[in-house]
């Protein structure tokens, strides 16, 4: 990416507000450097060794922490443990989906979040209910953090030119869930089985995922004052809350 993308992502990641902000996919270091100019300490992980050798031998990023690994395979429970850091980076599309699942089930998650991914994953994680986009991704990483579309980057500044759109995505950690849930790890199961079948009702979708009665998913819609009928996609969080806990008791 140029200069000016990484600077607009370094200013919403707002690095000096934090112990420390964790860059993954450093790359050649554009973004790298513009974490450092915004202050604070800055971590970065690359995978690709070549790359490394790259950003050890700036001189303008000896104050970074360069260190060779696999995003996904990263301990960041043991490197963070309860201190407040910020996650940032410009994620492949192979990796966006999963890596953010990742941070947000940690013990203590990021505060914050600001991600480059391309325009279709950024629309599923701000897509509302009854949209194309909106699925599981949405519910999930809505239940642990605020989120909202900064600004869209088209193919113009990355080299080479990418064939689609960027946005960039800031998250904010939730200080209290927006849900009471009895069982975290229920809902979201149910949250997943809901658009499991997307062509299925949630009845159908919910008891062949879960291998439960499909009367009995009824019966916890009846209760809730919710058509039975009704598809996955067409319930908020609040609602898949409520399912879990009938579900669930």
């Amino acid at each position: 990416m140029d200069a000016g993308a990484a600077a607009r992502i370094a200013a919403a990641c707002a690095p000096a507000s934090f112990a420390e902000t964790l860059e993954v996919g450093a790359g050649t270091g554009a973004l790298t450097r513009a974490l450092l100019d915004a202050g604070g300490h800055v971590r970065a992980l690359e995978i690709d060794p070549d790359l490394v050798a790259i950003l050890r031998d700036r001189e303008d990023l000896r104050a970074a922490d360069i260190v060779e690994t696999d995003a996904l395979a990263y301990d960041y429970a043991a490197a963070y443990g309860d201190a407040p850091w910020c996650a940032t980076g410009n994620l492949p599309y192979n990796v966006a989906t999963p890596l953010m699942l990742q941070w947000i089930a940690l013990p203590s998650p990021p505060q914050r979040i600001v991600v480059m991914v391309q325009k279709d994953v950024a629309d599923r994680l701000t897509a509302r209910p009854g949209t194309p986009a909106y699925g599981s991704l949405t519910l999930a990483v809505g239940f642990a953090m605020r989120v909202r579309r900064a600004f869209v980057l088209g193919p113009d500044v990355f080299y080479p030119r990418p064939k689609v759109d960027s946005a960039v995505v800031v998250m904010e950690r939730h200080e209290e869930p927006p849900v009471a849930v009895r069982d975290v790890a229920f809902m979201l199961q149910v949250v997943r089985a809901g658009f499991a079948y997307r062509r299925k009702t949630l009845a159908n979708s919910v008891a062949l995922a879960l291998d439960i009665d499909r009367s009995r998913v009824q019966a916890a819609l009846e209760r809730l004052g919710i058509d039975t009928e009704i598809r996955g996609e067409q319930l908020d969080l609040d609602a898949f809350a409520a399912l879990s806990g009938e579900l669930g008791s």
